[in-house]
């Protein structure tokens, strides 16, 4: 009966982090009045930034996004590694729990 209880208490253990989670504030809850002046500034800043990268990369004939190598290929080979390993703990797991470990 004990390996019977051991998903009802994984369950109520993944359950209980979800709702723990769900309260954990965000990074912009704060209503302090000098914290905004300084995400103003630093917004100010981006922003200019952001202007003169925009110029500079109209002299130079690119486009947003098109500064980047378009190869995928890390990220494909990558996503695929890690679905054989998912694909590869199921397939693992159901043969235990058919043999009776």
């Amino acid at each position: 009966m004990p390996s019977a209880r051991r998903p009802l208490l994984t369950a109520t253990a993944a359950g209980t982090l979800l709702c723990a989670l769900w309260f954990v504030p965000s990074a912009h809850a704060s209503q302090d009045s000098p914290a905004r002046a300084t995400v103003e500034t630093s917004t100010t800043q981006v922003t200019q930034q952001a202007r003169a990268m925009s110029a500079a990369a109209a002299e130079e004939g690119t486009e947003l996004a098109d500064t980047g190598s378009p190869d995928t290929t890390p990220y494909v080979v990558g996503g695929t590694a890690f679905l054989a390993v998912g694909a590869g703990f199921v397939v693992y797991s159901v043969r235990r729990e058919r043999l009776g470990f």
